[in-house]
């Protein structure tokens, strides 16, 4: 197996156990154990449990605005952007569904670097957020794309959240929701 291979391997892994366990429950031995791995090999490639939490957090980083900005790309208008954006979202969060609820359920769980790698994911997601709300939204003004951002933000992850519980509700549904709830907040701001 190539080194690159190995690596996604122990993070597909990581993510799993990390997700069923949390992270005070997670250990490198049964990472490595399901890896098939020796635990110094998983050390070198990551150095603690804490650069390992990081790593599954900045791949999860990476491929989130991929999905996101893929999604959006093919939008015809700005009500077709803000859906597609969160489908692809609630899709992104139910493939990765437990160990994104363990990060919401520990969000200080690990190093500071592994609390600010969760925080990046946040920052990355706004931005890409207010640059859409920012096209769309020209004479809402900066404090309302900052705050309308944060809003958007906090009710993702609260769904997504609830959503946990209430499997009976789609990610077309919860897009659906979010997508109505920011158009209804957003239509004073709207062009006309």
């Amino acid at each position: 197996m190539s080194r690159a291979e190995r690596e996604r391997q122990m993070l597909d892994v990581a993510e799993e156990v990390f997700g069923e366990r949390g992270y005070q429950g997670t250990s490198m031995d049964e990472i490595a154990e399901r890896c098939g791995v020796s635990k110094p090999m998983l050390y070198e490639y990551f150095g603690s449990k804490d650069g390992l939490l990081v790593a599954c957090v900045g791949r999860s980083k990476a491929e989130l605005l991929d999905v996101t900005q893929k999604a959006m790309a093919g939008a015809t208008d700005p009500r077709d952007i803000l859906w597609r954006g969160m489908a692809a979202y609630f899709g992104f969060i139910d493939a990765h569904s437990k160990s994104f609820a363990m990060l919401l359920r520990e969000p200080t769980a690990g190093s500071q670097e592994a609390v600010e790698a969760v925080e990046a994911t946040r920052r990355q997601q706004s931005e890409l957020i207010s640059g859409v709300l920012a096209a769309f939204v020209p004479n809402a003004g900066e404090p309302a794309i900052a705050a309308f951002t944060e809003i958007i933000i906090g009710a993702c992850e609260r769904l997504a959240q609830w959503r946990t519980w209430h499997p009976e509700v789609s990610v077309e549904d919860a897009a659906r929701y979010m997508t109505d709830f920011c158009w209804h907040g957003l239509s004073p701001y709207l062009p006309r």
